[in-house]
């Protein structure tokens, strides 16, 4: 921790003159720059970093190592203040863990090493693909399978997307585009798109998550990749022995029996004390009184003892307490401010993509436009919906496409150059088997529109138009 610490390219994360005097509890750096450690029954050692930027942005670094078990948790939180200016929803696995894998402290997951590169898959090690696929072998951590596109590229950066999940997910990318011929051998029920991202959870309750590549959303599809498997790293439930809060809890509970135990001793002396003293009482009475001195000293000893020791705890607990306070403070102040903004969302985003900036919203739009002309107007639906698009500034996107689409094929006697430049502007890709022309929207084979190379119906045009508009637009 320490080394990490001492060692980063960043000044502003460096706590000054850091050191580490061999003990297992300690604090040290400011109030906006700190580093703790604590250790429980010599087993388990908890690490915390905090730093708390000018912009109001507080980073938590938690790292707890069991020895017993020689498991190790580490935990990046990222809060806010009230005063915080931005919220930055990029995220990263902290650059600790490439310590741990250069330094070669991780073990490997069922055969397969963890790394901060992507995996290159090829003919030679496709059984670590084709044997998980077929349910041979499992992994602890979830597998990124990324396939090459129909060019024979890598559909998003897979060294940056393999950095910024590093020790929380396998990247594995296909050598080149053969290897899909390679699995559908191996696993004929599955169907591989070019340049589709293929996300599988250890969990299989979970399943799958498939994500399309699109020409042009490449940093998007990267930052949807890692938010998923993000997401389903914070989902995991953590035995609170591998959290701060869980080991702190559990040291306070320790030295609470301690002390407990220490009353108990110091109660069973003092019974002692005065049973002796009792005794003493038929004795000399010069005995009597230096007995009966003696032994009034070593109760107040022995109780000023336990009193420092009661107000230590009290005041640990008066801390902890306090940080309670400030993150509930500082939880509300969020809400307070996410509540405030008055463009709440009526739905949330599901898994399909934009196919161009503002598609999906378009469709919808579009969609709620032609149902509302269907709505008794003065009702409650009526005025909804039509509140919604009028906050919208519906563009008419898909319509002015459709419309287009609509121009290019009506009079179609084939698939001539002005026709194919047309659709291809508005995001079809054309491909040619020597017979029938298809047309795929935006390279997803679930939109494949089939066109005659020298039709002879003179309404195919038409009818492939109405067509291609039902399916896209």
């Amino acid at each position: 921790m320490i080394e990490w610490n001492q060692t980063s390219p960043y000044p502003e994360n460096v706590i000054p003159n850091l050191s580490w005097n061999g003990e297992y509890s300690m604090r040290c750096g400011t109030d906006t720059l700190w580093l703790e450690i604590e250790e429980l029954k010599q087993q388990v050692v908890a690490v915390r970093y905090e730093k708390q930027d000018a912009d109001g942005v507080v980073w938590d670094t938690d790292y707890v190592m069991n020895f017993k078990e020689m498991k190790m948790a580490i935990r990046l939180d990222r809060s806010y203040l009230e005063e915080a200016l931005k919220v930055d929803p990029a995220f990263s696995t902290p650059h600790f863990i490439t310590m741990l894998i250069q330094k070669k402290y991780l073990k490997k997951d069922n055969g397969l090493d963890v790394l901060r590169t992507p995996l290159l898959v090829n003919e030679e090690n496709a059984a670590v693909v084709t044997d998980f696929l077929q349910g041979k072998k499992r992994y602890r951590l979830p597998l990124v399978l990324i396939a090459k596109t129909a060019d024979g590229t890598n559909p998003v950066d897979v060294k940056r997307l393999a950095g910024r999940l590093k020790g929380a997910a396998h990247v594995l990318v296909w050598a080149d585009t053969h290897f899909r011929e390679s699995l559908r051998e191996a696993c004929p029920k599955l169907h591989f798109p070019p340049g589709c991202i293929d996300i599988y959870f250890p969990n299989q309750a979970v399943g799958q998550r498939r994500y399309l590549y699109r020409q042009g959303q490449e940093k998007r599809l990267l930052e949807k990749v890692v938010a998923t498997v993000i997401q389903y790293a914070n989902a995991q439930l953590i035995d609170p022995l591998y959290t701060w809060a869980g080991v702190n809890n559990a040291i306070y509970q320790e030295r609470y029996l301690n002390s407990r135990a220490e009353y108990e001793a110091i109660e069973k002396e003092r019974r002692d004390a005065l049973h002796q003293l009792l005794t003493l009482q038929s004795q000399r009475e010069d005995i009597r009184e230096q007995a009966l001195a003696d032994a009034k000293k070593e109760a107040d000893k022995i109780l000023d003892g336990f009193d420092e020791d009661m107000q230590k705890l009290q005041a640990e607990n008066a801390q902890l307490h306090s940080q309670v306070e400030r993150l509930e403070y500082e939880n509300q102040g969020l809400r307070a401010k996410i509540n405030s903004n008055p463009k709440t969302p009526a739905l949330s985003m599901g898994t399909e993509d934009d196919f161009y900036p503002g598609e999906i919203k378009d469709l919808l739009l579009k969609t709620l436009s032609e149902k509302l002309e269907s709505l008794p107007k003065h009702t409650r639906r009526y005025d909804v919906v039509k509140d919604i698009i009028d906050s919208n500034d519906y563009q008419k996107i898909s319509e002015q496409r459709a419309a287009k689409v609509k121009a290019l094929l009506s009079s179609y006697r084939g698939m001539t150059q002005k026709v194919a430049k047309g659709l291809k502007e508005v995001g079809f890709e054309i491909t040619h088997d020597g017979g029938h022309y298809k047309t795929i929207y935006y390279g997803d084979d679930r939109y494949i529109v089939v066109h005659a190379a020298t039709p002879s119906d003179g309404r195919a045009g038409k009818n492939n138009a109405a067509d291609t508009i039902k399916k896209v637009f």
